[in-house]
């Protein structure tokens, strides 16, 4: 094996500050950073959260101080899509969250820790999961992208600082190939997101084969979050 570097759905629409119907399609910000790390790692599975986390570490990237859950409320992007996605899991305790909907995509409700499943033209398609972690933020992240490195014999991944609303996160650019077969290339926007006592790790992944380009997505800018 060759390594290197490295789930309900409401559909709305967004006006202004952002205000969200049920049943309809949303609109809310985009950052983007230019900072890369490339890795290499080995697999791993993952843990469940602590109600707190520690201080960040300063080698990871996108890890910022988050010592105690927020109180219930709405973080939104600077700069909300005009078509967003809520997705969302049967726990109580669990964020919501509403990603974009780029042009030409569908969705449609997910199961279990799959908030929302969304489908694109080409072949293109993202998910969008929320799952109860009591690691902090930075083993979430190695432990995902341990996870992203072993689903071939031929993977790469790139790792960029993705903090959102406090809340430490990670952009993950890499590529998936078992020769011969055409390759895979994708992206995740995770977040480290303290809510109802515990802690979630949430992940919106996207891929597509060909000239797919996942750093251009829009599934890869801020997303909104609400604590219950």
């Amino acid at each position: 094996m060759i390594r290197v570097g490295v789930p309900a759905v409401m559909v709305v629409l967004l006006a202004g500050c952002g205000s969200t119907v049920e049943g309809e399609p949303v609109a809310g910000p985009q950052t983007s950073t230019t900072t890369t790390t490339t890795r290499t790692t080995t697999s791993s599975s993952a843990s469940p959260p602590e109600p707190s986390t520690p201080p960040p570490d300063d080698d990871v990237p996108g890890v910022v101080p988050t010592t105690a859950a927020p109180a219930a409320g709405t973080c939104d992007p600077a700069d909300p899509p005009p078509v967003g996605v809520t997705a969302s899991v049967e726990d109580p305790r669990a964020p919501k969250i509403t990603v974009a909907l780029p042009e030409g995509w569908g969705t449609t409700a997910g199961e279990g820790s799959v908030g929302a499943w969304l489908t694109g033209p080409d072949g293109e398609s993202a998910t969008v999961t929320i799952t109860e972690t009591s690691a902090g933020p930075a083993e979430a992240f190695d432990e995902y992208a341990d996870h992203a490195m072993d689903q071939a014999s031929v993977s790469s991944i790139s790792v960029l600082p993705g903090d959102l609303c406090g809340f430490s996160g990670q952009k993950l650019i890499g590529s998936w190939a078992e020769p011969p077969d055409p390759g895979v290339r994708f992206g995740d926007r995770i977040a480290h997101i303290p809510s109802g006592g515990t802690t979630y790790l949430v992940a919106v992944h996207v891929e597509g084969s060909g000239d797919f380009g996942p750093f251009d997505s829009p599934l890869l800018d801020d997303f909104a979050v609400v604590i219950p």
